[in-house]
């Protein structure tokens, strides 16, 4: 009778407690970290609208580029381990949750024991055979905060693996992007290699006629000949360099190596618009930002859970069930077994290990706060490092677009005035020489400038609105053949 009335009292009082339970450790409160109001940039930034809010296949306007990074977030390695590590920390909030619940348990045993009993006229044995089985329960009431601060943790590891998830998202999508702009960059410079080629082999052909009809001496064949063989270098270097390109870009799409498609030329890209926003939704947008900022939450929580451990744990419990005995025959009694009861165990000397483990979680949320803000500062580094790129871009590929159109106009008039016999051949020689390294370094800026746009989308944390299936599912579907000029690989599940 005192025992029920004994556990009636205990679990009447644990919900008091609870409800008049402490919290330990401060509650989260985001670091003062003062941002500027503008991004330091070249050009005048006013737009309320940023690139970052608009999805990836809404910035990258060539339709086998969005089939590549298709196929890149569906079969990426990385990817598949982010989602991964997504699903980890999801089990581990469980598992965190599932300690302020109670914890049910079933128990049986059965044993024989034989004895032997020396008596003085005649030794005999006594065999004991028993049997135990019943349900068990146990409860920590969480009086100090330390599930709830656990959990909390917990919870925001699972998110900061979101955002690397979404950070993986996004990496991929513009590293497809930015390493289709340089296969087509080379494929540009491939065809100008090519024609300077054709053009040297002519000259070749042109000097090796004059010398063998007693007009020229050999040095012109010998020059020509050279050019012609730098050509054909350079050729054979730009043929290995897009198969390598397109090696990276297999291994992207989460496949073996093999000949990427292409759509539109290099010199048909369009440069999309590309409007920066607000500094403050910086904060808002980066995956790296948004993780480290959940990384100090979850730190902040260990601090509360470390305070917790200075104080006892209480819990209750409770057993139910029966024990049989059977003793020779002579007894063979099944009891019923019930208790309930509760606990309090606190520390009481530990050698310090309580203040150290304090101490290392109030200092990994000092590195935490470090980490936050450093990611920060690295944020608007990059965002200004891509604006003045985007400047210097568009006025070097403008001036290179100059340049090209007066080489051009300057090789064609000195071929006139070689066949108009105003000029030697060498002087179309030196107008082919600067045009054709004009013509590479213009692709090069022509790249530059669309992969300023991939940087920027990436620095400004593009997409960010964008869920992990919209990421996957949101954007068109893969071009079909007559849109690629090749057969689509299909997507893998």
């Amino acid at each position: 009778m005192r025992i029920a009335s004994l556990s009636r009292s205990i679990l009447l009082a644990g919900p008091a407690i609870m409800l008049a339970a402490c919290v330990q450790g401060p509650d989260y409160a985001r670091p003062d970290v003062p941002t500027p109001t503008s991004f330091r940039s070249p050009i005048a930034l006013d737009e309320a609208s940023s690139i970052a809010d608009a999805p990836w296949w809404e910035v990258f306007k060539d339709p086998v580029l969005h089939g590549l990074v298709n196929q890149a977030l569906t079969a990426n390695p990385d990817v598949a381990v982010a989602a991964a590590r997504v699903d980890q920390a999801r089990a581990l909030v469980g598992v965190a949750k599932s300690e302020a619940l109670p914890q049910i348990n079933y128990e049986g045993g059965y044993s024989i024991e034989r004895t032997f009993i020396p008596f003085p006229n005649a030794a005999t044995e006594a065999e004991y055979r028993g049997a135990r089985g019943g349900i068990s329960a146990a409860w920590e009431l969480d009086v100090w905060g330390r599930v709830k601060r656990s959990t909390e943790a917990a919870r925001a590891d699972l998110f900061a693996q979101e955002e690397v998830r979404r950070g993986v998202l996004l990496s991929l999508v513009t590293d497809v992007a930015a390493g289709y702009f340089e296969l087509l960059t080379l494929d540009q410079q491939l065809r100008i290699a090519q024609e300077s080629s054709k053009v040297y082999g002519e000259n070749v052909d042109f000097f090796t006629r004059r010398f063998e009809a007693g007009r020229d001496t050999r040095l012109p064949v010998e020059r020509s000949e050279a050019n012609y063989a730098q050509s054909q270098d350079r050729v054979a270097d730009l043929g290995r360099r897009i198969a390598v390109q397109e090696n990276v870009l297999s291994i992207l799409m989460g496949s073996y190596p093999t000949t990427i498609p292409r759509g539109r030329l290099l010199t048909d890209q369009i440069v999309p618009p590309v409007p920066v926003g607000a500094t403050t939704a910086l904060l808002q947008r980066r995956p790296d930002i948004r993780q480290a900022e959940q990384m100090m939450i979850s730190a902040n929580a260990q601090v509360g859970v470390a305070a917790a451990n200075y104080f006892p744990r209480i819990g209750l419990s409770a057993f139910f069930g029966s024990q049989s005995i059977n003793f020779e025959s002579a007894v063979n009694q099944t009891f019923s077994i019930w208790n309930i009861g509760g606990s309090l165990v606190g520390p009481l000397f530990d050698g310090g290990r309580l203040d150290s483990e304090k101490a290392n979680r109030e200092a990994y949320w000092d590195e935490m706060v470090g980490n936050y803000r450093k990611t920060i500062l690295t944020a608007f580094k990059d965002t200004s490092d891509v604006l003045y790129a985007q400047k210097a871009s568009a006025e070097r590929r403008a001036a290179l677009e100059n340049q090209v159109a007066a080489l051009q106009r300057a090789v064609d008039l000195s071929m006139q005035r070689f066949k108009g016999g105003r000029a030697d051949y060498y002087e179309v020689l030196e107008a082919e020489q600067q045009l054709y390294p004009a013509q590479y370094s213009l692709a090069e800026a022509r790249r530059d400038q669309l992969a300023a746009v991939v940087s920027l989308y990436k620095a400004l944390g593009g997409g960010w609105q964008l869920t992990p299936d919209q990421w996957t599912n949101g954007s068109p579907t893969v071009p079909t053949s007559e849109t690629t000029g090749s057969t689509p690989q299909p997507k893998r599940k």
